[in-house]
């Protein structure tokens, strides 16, 4: 797709642990969908990002980790790319891990736009893993963060712990539920490559700068 045609610039944001011994052909296999959607012929073609500010898709294969804040030009079809990407991180992955993406409405100008006009802005929380209940994890501890961040602008936090204690009730039925049903072998809802949340109120979200 041209530059100057496409709608969206999508910015693609975390970081994941990688199991020892993940080698960068593999890595790079798993990570096709985006190198290939941005036109390039391999990972290392495809690793940087629209934004020289940006560090792009690093691989530290010393720490087992890899790292991306890396910008691309699409369209809403990316999103059939970050399905096939999680799919493959998962079986890749240490242990669960949240990505963040992000798309902005390049056609839209807030200085210019009527009032009442929305930007089609959109952004989603994306989680892999090696297992649902990796995935549950990091989901759970980000909700917890969320939550606490949220209600000690009202409570001290030491009056929160029935508040956490509910959190990890729910979870643990959500995986109960997923035990009991057989469908170990299946991302739960909200993970790998589905999004945690969509779009949200309260303006554009700021880009991240590195």
């Amino acid at each position: 797709m041209s530059s100057y045609n496409a709608p969206f610039e999508i910015h693609v944001h975390g970081q994941v642990p990688l199991r020892p011994g993940t080698r960068f052909e593999q890595l790079q296999e798993a990570l096709k969908p985006l190198w290939k959607y941005a036109g390039a012929r391999s990972l290392a073609d495809g690793a940087a990002s629209a934004y020289e500010e940006e560090p792009g898709i690093e691989y530290d294969g010393k720490a087992n980790l890899l790292r991306m804040c890396w910008t691309v030009v699409g369209d809403e079809d990316f999103r059939q790319s970050l399905d096939e990407m999680c799919m493959s991180l998962n079986e890749l992955a240490e242990a669960g891990a949240a990505i963040e993406v992000t798309f902005y409405d390049v056609e839209f100008d807030e200085d210019e736009a009527p009032e009442d006009a929305e930007s089609r802005d959109d952004f989603l929380m994306l989680f892999v893993g090696p297992t649902p209940a990796a995935i549950m994890q990091v989901q759970r501890d980000l909700l917890v963060q969320d939550v606490v961040n949220l209600m000690e602008r009202h409570f001290d936090g030491s009056e929160l712990g029935g508040v956490v204690a509910e959190i990890d009730r729910l979870f643990s039925q959500r995986f109960d539920a997923l035990v009991s049903s057989l469908e170990i072998g299946k991302p739960p809802r909200g993970g790998g490559g589905a999004p945690g949340h969509g779009g949200g109120s309260g303006g554009r979200r700021p880009r991240h700068l590195h």
